[in-house]
């Protein structure tokens, strides 16, 4: 039996927990989801309900302030000018 990880969804103990109510965004006509991780409060997961793929992002910063709604957009902005558009990831 080996003990390396398996592709795939995260079990439910080992999934994160979000604080607070998601951000919802449209940005250059993408849909995504912003939530912030339960007690890392300057971690941030990125859903792109919008895209070909169950895929997104997640970005942590310093303490400090929460990211600020355009800074979130222009983050955004950085992940879909990396994506691929033959294959709707991220470029190699």
């Amino acid at each position: 039996m080996t003990s390396e990880p398996k592709p795939g969804i995260a079990p439910e103990d080992q999934s994160p927990r979000y604080a607070g109510d998601p951000i919802l965004l449209t940005v250059d006509g993408h849909d995504f989801r912003v939530r912030v991780r339960t007690g890392e409060p300057r971690t941030y997961d990125f859903d792109w309900l919008s895209g070909p793929h169950d895929y997104g992002f997640g970005l942590s910063g310093a303490a400090g302030a929460p990211m600020s709604r355009a800074a979130m957009e222009e983050a955004i902005r950085g992940f879909l000018a990396g994506i691929d558009p033959a294959t709707g990831y991220l470029a190699q």
